[in-house]
């Protein structure tokens, strides 16, 4: 785990959005590594190097960060508290992709720093379309702090 490269980090429990998620960011053609979390748990000890990824560069991190919100675990909420709260890891882009249009998710979560907050669209191709666009800006377009 020391020299794991992530370009992006996807946190997503559903099979087939992750599965859907991926395809649609390499079909962009614009990555090499993504690396998918399933759980709240996972994603803690990632962003924290601690568990399986003790040996992980708490230096390297992911050009940002693909976050839903419903979880195991440990719900994306806490995982965007925590990140946004610690000097290692606030400074990392989190967008989070979820099914939820609920008013309390969308301003609690740019209450704790999220950078975009993103509903999944149902529909297959709006889906796809929506994940390369997200790709291609947080990889291509955005500045991030060096």
């Amino acid at each position: 785990m020391k020299n794991l490269i992530t370009d992006i980090l996807l946190v997503e429990d559903n099979p087939t959005d992750a599965e859907l998620t991926i395809r649609a960011l390499k079909k962009s053609n614009i990555i090499n590594h993504i690396h998918l979390i399933t759980d709240g748990a996972e994603a803690l000890d990632y962003f924290f190097c601690k568990g399986r990824y003790n040996e992980r560069n708490a230096n390297v991190n992911p050009k940002f960060v693909i976050l839903d919100l419903k979880l195991p675990k440990i719900d994306g909420l806490e995982i965007l508290r925590r990140i946004k709260s610690d000097n290692r890891t606030k400074l990392i882009p989190v967008v989070v992709l979820t099914s939820s249009k609920e008013d309390k998710d969308v301003i609690e979560s740019y209450k704790l720093g999220v950078n975009s907050y993103i509903v999944k669209p149902v529909d297959f191709e709006k889906f796809v379309k929506s994940v390369v666009e997200l790709g291609m800006y947080w990889l291509l377009l955005n500045q991030p702090p060096e």
